[in-house]
């Protein structure tokens, strides 16, 4: 096949924007790992677990119906960003799907996810801590800083990558 130039490469292939889906997909992915991990598998809080004791039935009730919503939240987030992705891609998907572009932005929505549910839950309304116990602060500040790695890091990742391009014959 013979090279195209630049702006007939352009017009022929337009480049597939993934911010928004991968941001959107970054936000629930990064929801899922907590209420997968911080929620399930470790136990250290619930949604509501600042509010409601966990150690009393209806206590444990709330918390697991916060973290169902919770979990529906996420749930749909990453529904969304699939929606838009393939909206947005109708060849090609497996060029999509390993592009560096697309996981540099899921790696900054997983930020967002953690600085802004932090700032949220952690810090403003206090309806739960990462961890409870004598470093709780300390455990707060590092999942705020993850989201602050996880934004700058993603962010300048899909700064240096590359776009991707798919057209009617990729």
């Amino acid at each position: 096949m013979m090279p195209l130039d630049a702006t007939s490469a352009t017009a022929r292939y337009p480049v597939v924007p993934l911010t928004l889906p991968g941001v959107i997909l970054g936000i629930g992915l990064g929801g899922f790992f907590d209420g997968i991990f911080l929620h399930q598998v470790f136990q250290w809080h619930h949604m509501f677990s600042n509010i409601y004791s966990v150690d009393t039935v209806p206590g444990l009730r709330m918390n697991t119906l916060g973290d169902g919503i919770f979990h529906t939240v996420t749930w749909l987030s990453v529904l969304l960003g699939l929606g838009i992705l393939y909206s947005r891609v109708t060849h090609a998907r497996g060029e999509v799907w390993r592009s560096g572009v697309l996981w540099s932005w899921i790696l900054c929505g997983w930020g967002w996810f953690n600085l802004v549910e932090g700032l949220i839950d952690h810090q403003i309304f206090g309806i739960h801590h990462v961890h409870y116990g004598p470093h709780q602060m300390v455990y707060d500040v590092s999942f705020l800083a993850s989201g602050v790695i996880f934004i700058v890091a993603g962010w300048s990742m899909a700064r240096r990558g590359s776009s991707v391009r798919v057209g009617a014959g990729a």
